[in-house]
């Protein structure tokens, strides 16, 4: 792997869950494969009353926490690495104090250093740090580099993405800004790419000619986990379809580029976004479920429903479930459905998208009607990997047909490191790859085909939110969202990805 130029990372909210958990402990494994610059520190920085030592123990114990194996004399080098900075971000004048702190640890990189600033905060403090960054002059870095890296949510609806952007584009350029979805990172998505692309036998059928519909699943098997005032502002079509789902469904539906370069692949992925069809008001409730997930026992444990969860108002319309069925107006799609949902508290955690192909025009194995489509099913996680389903003929007389599958699971691979998403997004910021990071076009034209149904929901309040007991596939309703006069449904995955059946995991 190219060695990238010495730098610092400066992390905002650094004393965040975020950090703890993802953040250093990608750094440190980049560090430890030595993907890292010859030179480089780490400046942490957050409200928290942290010295340098105190901060490098707590980080020391963030990655012990996720590697136990961790050789701790490495650990130990890694994090001298580190160093912390106290500080209100809304004081405009400790930017200049961080100015000073940067400039002074940028003597570990030499005269040519580079700095990436990481903002792990709360959304609300995007705009405003960005600002004072520019006030302080950080927006350049007088030998080098000087780039930014921006969490989801991205805005919280069109308006507020839109002013957002203006707002990081008075200090930096489009081409500083890396807009971090971390679903983007993860080895399988990145797969979706080379299976299309580096096979032949998948080009001439990946079309509406050939595939019937395709369904994109996101489901998690727990609750909000005491994040209600944050999940009250968000639900899962802002945190997960506007941004994750509607990612994932780009990869599968793009062109292939002129070139893997990186503005080549952003702008095929733009083309997507810009086909989808709009839903009109009065379509929303037709096409599109909501739900809330409700009171349930499992396995005899008693399971809290959504408006129980501390946080939550008790007539709170807050989906934690959402379902949508939409087209591509392209010559490619036109005419295939595809369907989305996401949801908490449902079976399994699993992440999925499934190509379903059309059937045979004309069945002749009278004995086997119920046999499913042809799906190719690509794994994102758990049991990362690819399924293929096809009928085969059962042994014996006759023409009994059955599904069997054909599989790759990443599992099967040995020796090799497969880096993990936020690994993988912090290597390429430093490279200045900028092909798996959201470009402002590309998230305005995400919010626009939500934005929709945002207003729909806000402004009619006849529109249903569903109840559906924890532990379930979501609203039963969702069915109907799907079916078709072919026995069509949804997959119901399992953790392993050659199983599915609706009870499966309960």
């Amino acid at each position: 792997m190219k060695k990238p130029d010495n730098c610092v990372i400066i992390i905002f909210g650094a004393s965040g869950d975020l950090t703890r958990r993802k953040l250093i402990p990608a750094i440190y494994e980049l560090y430890k494969q030595n993907n890292l610059p010859e030179k480089f520190a780490v400046l942490g920085t957050a409200s928290t009353e942290f010295t340098d030592p105190e901060f490098r123990d707590a980080m020391k114990s963030a990655i012990l926490a996720n590697e136990s194996t961790a050789d701790e004399a490495e650990i130990n080098d890694f994090t001298a690495k580190l160093s912390y900075f106290r500080m209100d971000f809304k004081d405009t004048s400790m930017y200049n104090e961080l100015s000073l702190r940067i400039r002074n640890l940028s003597g570990t990189c030499g005269t040519e250093c580079n700095y990436i600033f990481y903002l792990a905060t709360i959304p609300s403090l995007f705009a405003e740090i960005s600002l004072n960054l520019g006030r302080a002059g950080l927006n350049r870095s007088s030998n080098g580099y000087s780039r930014i890296i921006v969490e989801k949510p991205f805005g919280y609806d069109l308006g507020s993405a839109i002013e957002l952007n203006k707002i990081m584009h008075t200090n930096f350029e489009e081409s500083q800004i890396y807009r971090i979805d971390h679903y983007l990172g993860k080895e399988t998505v990145l797969n979706i790419l080379a299976t299309r692309f580096a096979n032949g036998i998948f080009e001439p059928i990946w079309n509406r000619n050939y595939v019937h519909h395709i369904e994109v699943t996101s489901a998690e098997n727990f609750g909000i986990e005491n994040r209600g005032g944050f999940y009250e502002t968000s639900g899962a079509l802002r945190d997960m379809i506007q941004s994750h789902l509607l990612k994932l469904v780009s990869l599968i539906a793009m062109e292939p580029p002129s070139t893997f370069e990186p503005d080549a692949i952003r702008n095929e992925l733009l083309k997507v976004l810009q086909s989808l069809r709009k839903l009109k008001p009065e379509e929303v409730e037709e096409n599109v479920i909501r739900g809330q997930y409700i009171a349930s026992t499992i396995k005899g444990r008693k399971i809290k429903g959504y408006r129980e969860e501390k946080g939550v108002a008790p007539d709170s319309r807050t989906e934690t479930y959402a379902a949508i069925k939409f087209y591509i107006d392209n010559w490619r799609w036109g005419g295939v459905p595809f369907y989305i949902r996401t949801g908490k508290q449902l079976p399994t955690r699993v992440t999925e998208a499934v190509i379903h192909f059309r059937k045979t025009p004309h069945f002749l194995f009278k004995e086997s009607l119920n046999i499913s489509d042809n799906q190719l099913i690509l794994r994102i996680q758990p049991d990362e990997g690819i399924l293929l389903k096809f009928g085969m003929k059962e042994p014996g007389s006759g023409f009994k047909i059955h599904n069997v599958n054909m599989d790759f699971h990443y599992s099967d691979i040995s020796n090799v490191n497969i880096p993990e998403a936020y690994e993988r997004l912090l290597y390429d910021c430093m490279i200045g790859d900028s092909t798996l990071f959201l470009r402002a076009d590309a998230v305005e034209e995400a919010w626009k085909f939500v934005e929709p149904i945002q207003k729909a929901w806000a402004d009619d309040q006849n529109v249903k939110i569903y109840g559906y007991p924890a532990g379930t596939w979501g609203p039963d309703i969702a069915d109907d969202l799907i079916a078709g006069g072919e026995h069509i449904t949804w997959r119901y995955p399992c953790k392993n990805l050659a199983d599915d059946g609706v009870y499966c995991e309960l």
